[in-house]
């Protein structure tokens, strides 16, 4: 599936900003197998005093941008064509839960890709007593790998509420799973934190999901959003999967990755400092719009 991808994000300062710096991950990039970005711009306004683009490590594309003057106001514009390759649930090879320690001690490399990275606590997600213990009341030891991503996954959509005012951007894991509520990033972060307390590495991804109008209304422009999930590593043969907690299914067609990560903080739309005074105010609208299947 071929998409346009469109994305703006304000930001309006309550006072002149004294320098401003961002860190901003936007650009989805090539994955092989996964997706290829046919075209991909992002602009920044006001032109920034410097601008850098390079790639992080895990592979993700990043921009850093700076002013040396006062502004009051920033926006980012991103837009993409980006095409997702149709993919399908692999066939599970995924070594059994009382057997995957051997298989994960077996891998000795440590590039982006390899598990270890996602195998024990990150900057924001640490395994916790209460989640390790809800993930070990979901399996048993003779479930596969990939059994028990699924049977965490889906216990998950069923036992916590999609709640946009409950939690934000600094929610921890443990207070949205306490609470059984939480949006995209709470979904994502305690199914990673429930994972690595049972064993398995696992990462969040950050990008954007093709959403649909109820039926019989028209689709509302902007009103697309970007979305996070998870992915897991399920042993040699299999690899990585990814599985979206928050909408009870496998990552496909409908998914456009921008980033992998430990977790939020790795893959962050826009990070920063500057020096001002006062609040601030941002918007954000997102379009993911199909075009034709690709033959």
């Amino acid at each position: 599936m071929l998409y346009d991808v469109s994305l703006t994000i304000e930001y309006n300062y309550a006072a002149t900003s004294d320098r401003a710096r961002n860190l901003v991950r936007l650009l989805p990039s090539n994955i092989v197998g996964v997706q290829q970005v046919r075209q991909r711009l992002l602009q920044v306004t006001p032109r920034p005093d410097e601008r850098r683009d390079g790639v992080d490590f895990f592979g993700n594309a990043m921009s850093m941008v700076a002013w040396h003057h006062p502004i009051d106001a920033m926006s980012l514009n991103l837009t993409a064509k980006v095409e997702r390759f149709d993919t399908i649930v692999p066939l599970d090879f995924s070594p059994r839960l009382a057997e995957f320690a051997r298989d994960l001690s077996a891998v000795h490399g440590l590039g982006p890709d390899a598990p270890h990275h996602f195998a024990s606590a990150s900057p924001l997600v640490s395994p916790s007593p209460a989640m390790t213990a809800y993930a070990r009341d979901l399996v048993d030891p003779d479930m596969t790998a990939m059994q028990v991503v699924e049977v965490l996954g889906r216990a998950l959509h069923r036992d916590m509420t999609f709640d946009p005012e409950a939690t934000d951007v600094n929610t921890p894991p443990e207070e949205a799973f306490e609470n059984r509520h939480g949006v995209c990033q709470d979904f994502a972060h305690v199914m990673i934190a429930a994972l690595r307390g049972i064993g398995i590495p696992a990462g969040y991804v950050s990008g954007f999901l093709r959403t649909f109008a109820p039926p019989g209304q028209p689709r509302l422009e902007g009103a697309d959003a970007m979305h996070a999930w998870v992915r897991a590593w399920v042993g040699q043969e299999t690899g990585w999967i990814e599985f979206d907690p928050t909408n009870d299914q496998f990552a496909g067609t409908d998914y456009i990755t921008v980033g992998y990560g430990r977790d939020y903080g790795d893959v962050a739309p826009v990070r920063g400092v500057m020096r001002t005074s006062g609040g601030q105010e941002s918007r954000q609208a997102v379009d993911v719009i199909p075009l034709e299947d690709v033959t």
